[in-house]
């Protein structure tokens, strides 16, 4: 059975879907007005996983993925005027560059993925909604603010108390504001900000209600999992409930998942602190596979540090597992059952460990070489198993020869180069001549080329 660590219970807890035929996960995705940087990557990969995983266990047909796109936004309006552009020139164009990413990591499209801006209507009716309910209040300014005051379960998911709250403001309360902690669901209009029609003037929604909104539409008033960044749970998954629940009056998800904040050299990464790096400009330097490996070779709730040796140790057990796939034609169809399998899913099934998951893999690509030269029946078996327990994971999704023998940036020795090179030796070496041998594998050592020697002949990764 699969357990899974609930935010909003503190707890692991056995996964029960409201129904097994119709399973469904929504996901807070970027804010689109510039390149998705290394903390977006380990969103997309860490619930790209829980997606694949949630598909085997159920069937992709009953699972429904919704991870949407935030297209109107302070941030947005502020980088779009700076450009001398329109906001939907930025975002589109960011939203492009998105998938862009996405491909290369390897993650599925979600089921659907809906912008703001296409569901104005839906938010705007779930605004009037609380206002008619008395939940929700026009201020002087035209803004409209949630009063947090009557929702008695405010603070269910953070653990947060209002008096705590209250006594922790350092700002200047807004003076349109019932309340410190309310917060707003629409926005009055500013001059040259883009805005739409309302009952209460023409403005824009405030960002939590845009999800309230967007979630409720695709998936139902109640549904399984909600996910997103640690950042996000106060206040805007805080203030998620409060809307969708006050809304419908409906519980709004049963379990909140949250992956942990990404470090840099054990640093909290922050564009303030210069250590702040796209997922564009780190797959200049590292395979994309190498990424994702390096991504989920970390539990999805432990902080990830990002650093060279995380990457290249990610790199490592990715080249094992490869090596041990190399020159075996795997059979889709062979059984997913044995000793390994079931550590595998005892892993996963164990709040998505996918640390662990991947030891699973390294030992199975231990059982691969172990039988490849003394029985290939038990090593394609294994084989097959290692690939498609990795098709879990979302790696090992390429040949192995592709993976082993790619290079970054364009520089160094071409492949063309080396399998001229390995020629030279194979003929060096008909002749004996064991130095010229010997120099030729060196030469290629120092340009990262390993070469490896077997009865079946040379081949090569680059390392």
């Amino acid at each position: 059975m699969l357990q899974i660590h609930n935010n909003l219970s503190r707890q692991k807890e056995t996964f029960q879907p409201i129904d097994p035929k119709n399973v469904r996960l929504y996901v807070c995705g970027m804010t689109v007005y510039d390149y998705c940087h290394i903390g977006h990557a380990r969103v997309m990969v860490v619930f790209d996983v829980v997606y694949r995983y949630l598909c085997h266990l159920y069937g992709k047909e009953a699972v429904t993925y919704i991870r949407n796109v935030t297209d109107i936004d302070d941030k947005i309006i502020k980088r779009a005027n700076e450009n001398g552009e329109s906001f939907v020139t930025l975002t589109e164009r960011f939203i492009a560059e998105m998938k862009v990413d996405e491909a290369a990591l390897s993650i599925l499209p979600p089921d659907q993925e809906p912008r703001a801006t296409h569901y104005m209507q839906e938010i705007l009716d779930m605004i009037q909604t609380l206002v008619d309910s008395g939940m929700a209040y026009v201020a002087d300014n035209g803004d409209v603010y949630y009063d947090v005051s009557k929702f008695e379960r405010y603070g269910q998911l953070s653990g947060k108390h209002l008096e705590d709250l209250r006594a922790g403001e350092r700002v200047a309360v807004d003076e349109a504001k019932d309340d410190p902690v309310d917060f707003v669901l629409w926005k009055s209009a500013k001059p040259g900000e883009p805005s739409w029609q309302s009952p209460w003037g023409e403005g824009r929604p405030g960002w939590h209600i845009e999800c309230s909104a967007m979630s409720t539409c695709c998936l139902g008033n109640h549904f399984d999992i909600h996910g997103g960044g640690l950042d996000l749970q106060f206040p805007h998954h805080e203030n998620e409930i409060a809307q969708a629940e006050a809304a419908t009056g409906e519980k709004f998800v049963n379990v909140w998942m949250h992956n942990g904040f990404v470090r840099i050299n054990e640093e909290k990464m922050s564009k303030s602190l210069d250590n702040f790096f796209t997922i564009r400009e780190v797959l200049k330097v590292y395979d994309a596979e190498v990424v994702r490996g390096f991504i989920i070779n970390s539990h999805y709730r432990s902080p990830l540090n990002y650093s060279d040796g995380n990457l290249d140790e990610a790199k490592n057990v990715l080249t094992t597992l490869y090596t041990a796939l190399r020159g075996i034609d795997v059979n889709p169809d062979v059984e997913l059952t044995g000793e390994w399998v079931d550590k595998f899913f005892a892993a996963m099934n164990d709040d998505f460990n996918t640390p662990a998951a991947m030891a699973v893999l390294f030992e199975l690509a231990s059982e691969v070489n172990k039988a490849r030269n003394s029985d290939m029946a038990a090593a394609i078996v294994s084989a097959s198993q290692l690939k498609q327990l990795a098709d879990m994971l979302g790696i090992l999704q390429r040949e192995p020869e592709v993976f082993l023998q790619s290079g970054l940036g364009g520089e160094g020795i071409s492949n063309e180069q080396i399998e001229q090179l390995i020629q030279q030796r194979l003929d060096v070496r008909k002749n004996k001549e064991w130095a010229e041998s010997d120099r030729i594998r060196d030469e290629l050592k120092a340009q990262g080329i390993i070469l490896e020697d077997s009865v079946e002949g040379t081949t090569w990764r680059r390392d």
